[in-house]
């Protein structure tokens, strides 16, 4: 499974309404996780099996729960039974098709 992740304070004390500080808390338990993931500006995508996925998301979301009484939660996933490594396949797919285009 690939699933995409957004968890974020809905309140910040930083002036200028970052929230970086907690979603950084919530990036340590993904890589503690030890699941692939990729880190990008919106989501996080991580890749593992259902349980150990949602697991990850829980404790992310605790953590920036810890820093927030009010947290923002975004699910999306991809259940594909059978296959693992699309974390970067899936990408390699799409780019091999623009590099087609030149």
């Amino acid at each position: 499974m690939l699933l995409a992740f957004s968890v974020a304070p809905a309140t910040t004390d930083d002036p200028d309404g970052s929230v970086s500080e907690a979603v950084a808390e919530a990036i340590r338990v993904v890589r503690a996780s030890g699941l692939p993931y990729r880190l990008e500006s919106m989501f996080t995508t991580i890749e593992g099996e259902w349980a150990e996925c949602f697991e990850v998301v829980r404790q992310a979301t605790e953590a920036v729960q810890a820093r927030s009484p009010r947290v923002s939660l975004v699910i999306k996933a991809d259940i594909r039974e059978g296959h693992t490594g699309m974390l970067t396949t899936k990408v390699e797919r799409v780019e091999r098709h623009l590099a087609d285009d030149g």
